[in-house]
C-alpha cells in the first residue's frame, strides 16, 4: 500500500483502532475500507459479528490485524483494558433505528446515554482520542416546520437551515417519545464536549445523515425479523418484492438527502489518517 502522509508532510503510522459496534451498519463498512486500504488495527467490540465475519476468517491477508471480542459494554470490565491498548475509540454502538426508540425509549436514553459514559470516561482517563458518533437528528427541527401552510415564509429557505452554531434546539414534548433519541444523543455530546474543555479529551464528534447501502437494515420475514418495521428504504425494497404499493411518508410530500455509505465512509477514513491534527 503507498504511504499516506500527515499535513506537516510526515508519514502515517499505523494506528491500533477500538471500534465499539464495529459489527452494524457503518462498523462493516469501515472495518472493510481500514482492512483494504490501511495498514491500521482493529480491535472489533460488538455483540455480533454477522457482517464483518468475512472479515474474521483465517488466512486473509489482514488476518492479523484485526480481532474480535464479543462485548456488551453495558457490563464488561474487559472495555477499558481494550482501549488503553489501542491510539484511537471509535464509538458506533447505538440504538438508532426509528422502529426501536419510538417504542423503547428507556432502552434509547440507556444505549445511547448511560451505555456511552465509561467510553467517553475511559477515553479521558486514559488519554485517547474518541471519534463518537451522534446524529444529525440533534439540530431537531426547523423552524420552518412550525410555520403555518398558508405562510409566504415557507418559501424562504432560511427557515429551513440548521447551522451547527447558530440554530436553536427544537424538540418535541416529553411525550413524543421517538426524541428520546435525539435527546440522549445531544447529552452525551455536551458530556463529551465538557470533558474536552475540563479535561482536554481529543474527540472528533460525527452527526450521519441518511446514510444508505448494503447491510443498512433487513427485508422482513427474509433477512430480519417478519414483526419489525425496518428504516424506509428496505420497507420500500419490501413492497417491491412483494408487489405491493411503496408506503410513502406523508403521502409523498416527506422529503430526504441520501448519503451512500461508501462515499461517507470516505470521510471517516479522513477524520482517522488525521486523528490528532489541529
Amino acid at each position: 500500500m503507498a504511504p499516506r502522509f500527515n499535513l506537516d508532510g510526515s508519514e502515517i503510522q499505523p494506528l491500533k483502532i477500538c471500534m465499539i459496534g464495529a459489527g452494524g451498519f457503518i462498523g462493516s463498512h469501515l472495518c472493510e475500507k481500514l482492512m483494504l486500504e490501511t495498514e491500521h488495527s482493529v480491535l472489533a467490540i460488538d455483540v455480533y459479528s454477522d457482517k464483518i465475519q468475512h472479515l474474521l476468517e483465517a488466512g486473509k491477508p489482514w488476518s492479523k490485524r484485526i480481532e474480535f471480542h464479543k462485548i456488551n459494554i453495558k457490563h464488561d470490565s474487559r472495555l477499558e483494558g481494550l482501549i488503553k491498548l489501542a491510539d484511537l475509540t471509535i464509538n458506533l454502538a447505538a440504538i438508532c433505528t426509528p422502529a426501536d426508540y419510538n417504542t423503547r425509549p428507556l432502552d434509547t436514553i440507556y444505549s445511547n446515554f448511560i451505555d456511552a459514559l465509561p467510553v467517553v470516561r475511559y477515553c479521558s482517563d486514559n488519554n485517547k482520542r474518541l471519534i463518537h458518533f451522534s446524529t444529525c437528528e440533534v439540530y431537531g427541527k426547523t423552524i420552518g416546520s412550525f410555520l403555518p401552510r398558508d405562510s409566504p415564509l415557507l418559501r424562504d429557505p432560511a427557515f429551513y437551515v440548521l447551522k451547527e452554531d447558530e440554530s436553536p434546539c427544537i424538540f418535541g414534548p416529553i411525550e413524543k417519545q421517538r426524541w428520546s433519541y435525539a435527546c440522549a444523543k445531544q447529552l452525551i455530546e455536551r458530556l463529551i464536549y465538557a470533558e474536552g474543555a475540563e479535561n482536554d479529551l481529543q474527540f472528533t464528534i460525527v452527526r450521519p445523515f441518511n446514510w444508505i447501502g448494503p447491510r443498512m437494515d433487513f427485508i422482513p420475514g427474509v433477512d430480519g425479523p417478519s414483526e419489525g418495521v425496518p428504516r424506509v428504504l428496505a420497507c420500500f425494497s419490501t413492497n417491491l418484492l412483494k408487489g405491493e404499493p411503496l408506503k410513502l411518508v406523508d403521502g409523498g410530500k416527506s422529503q430526504r438527502t441520501f448519503i451512500f455509505i461508501k462515499d461517507a465512509i470516505e470521510a471517516v477514513l479522513l477524520m482517522i489518517l488525521f486523528s490528532g491534527e489541529p
